[in-house]
């Protein structure tokens, strides 16, 4: 459904280039869950960004049903770690937010906008403003919202990364039966390992900058909730530490690259 062929980006400011993904090949099938990990700075955002039409890429194509990614458009939702709610809308508004902009008729909006807070959990809580939800409803609100107007792809660069434990793993719980019952395709962003094993029916793993794919794990585990603890099952610390071996040395040149710039500039200075 999705593809990247031979996707590069460059960034140029004051005078300088930067390289932030270079040469990305990658598929996304119909109806699958992928998730992308790397070192900090490998471009993984950047992605998002040239999937979402947020961005164009300097080189290479990005398609959808083999229609090119020429902008942002209402066949993807986004989800950022912001949550970016209005504060004057409650729960119920901003989620009819989005269908607002499908040119949903008015007197459809709010029953369809309900429905989608029941999917997430918000039953009863359509009348809250975002200063009286937690971070976690917030989230939900947030999904809620991208959903609503039916996008095909449902884009999250690291929803959970800012929300506790706790509060992240029951989150996770939820995005699976969402995605199970509706049969979105998601691409999803995320530093954590272990969010992305139990997530992802396949994780991409990105080398440090520029960004390339260096190898995408299947993650053949059927059923995420017939586990009552997953996260503790050898099958899924087997994979951990699969993703974690290739991630390793990413990391590392990641570092030593940093070090390598933080010197120069002081040599400069």
């Amino acid at each position: 459904m999705i593809r990247f062929e031979n996707v590069g980006k460059v960034f140029h400011a004051r005078g300088t280039s930067v390289t932030a993904l270079d040469g990305i090949d990658l598929d996304v099938r119909d109806g699958e869950f992928l998730v992308i990990v790397g070192p900090s700075g490998c471009g993984k955002s950047t992605l998002l960004d040239l999937l979402g039409g947020l961005a164009t890429p300097t080189s290479g194509r990005i398609t959808i049903d083999d229609r090119e990614v020429t902008g942002p458009g209402l066949d993807r939702g986004v989800v950022f770690q912001q949550y970016a709610l209005l504060p004057w809308r409650t729960a119920q508004g901003n989620v009819e937010f989005g269908l607002e902009a499908k040119h949903v008729p008015r007197r459809e909006r709010p029953a369809r906008a309900r429905e989608y807070l029941d999917l997430v959990g918000l039953s009863g809580f359509h009348d809250r403003y975002p200063h009286e939800l937690s971070g976690g409803m917030k989230q939900r609100v947030a999904i809620a919202r991208s959903l609503a107007f039916d996008p095909q792809v449902l884009l999250m660069d690291e929803p959970f990364a800012a929300l506790d434990a706790q509060t992240r793993d029951g989150l996770q719980d939820e995005l699976l039966r969402i995605w199970e019952q509706t049969g979105k395709t998601v691409v999803f962003i995320t530093h954590g390992i272990e969010e992305a094993v139990y997530l992802g029916q396949r994780v991409a793993v990105m080398t440090s900058r520029p960004g390339r794919i260096k190898q995408v794990v299947d993650i053949p585990i059927t059923s995420r909730s017939a586990t009552a603890d997953l996260r503790s099952d050898p099958e899924f610390a087997r994979y951990r530490h699969e993703i974690w071996s290739l991630l390793r040395d990413e990391v590392d040149k990641a570092r030593s690259a940093e070090l390598g710039r933080t010197r120069k500039e002081t040599a400069g200075v």
